[in-house]
């Protein structure tokens, strides 16, 4: 019974440790692409430009997901 009470604690742990890591990275790539779309778009070329569109493709969902780890972190504080 204590066997399986430790590894399911370690499991849970290590599941966590792993999911805030995929959360930090998440956010570094919104930020880079953010950088990314300004650069883009503030470019008088028209291939930055389209590029600038194209970015809102993986930006869109990248910001939904941003959105829900911080909710998530801001239930956690309360």
């Amino acid at each position: 019974m204590i066997s399986t009470v430790t590894t399911t604690t370690v499991t849970t742990i290590a599941s966590l440790a792993t999911a805030g890591s995929l959360a930090v990275v998440g956010i570094l790539v919104l930020l880079v692409l953010l950088v990314q779309k300004e650069l883009a778009s503030a470019s008088d070329n028209r291939r930055a430009r389209v590029l600038s569109r194209i970015l809102n493709v993986v930006i869109v969902p990248l910001l939904l997901g941003f959105a829900y780890i911080v909710a998530v972190k801001v239930i956690e504080i309360l």
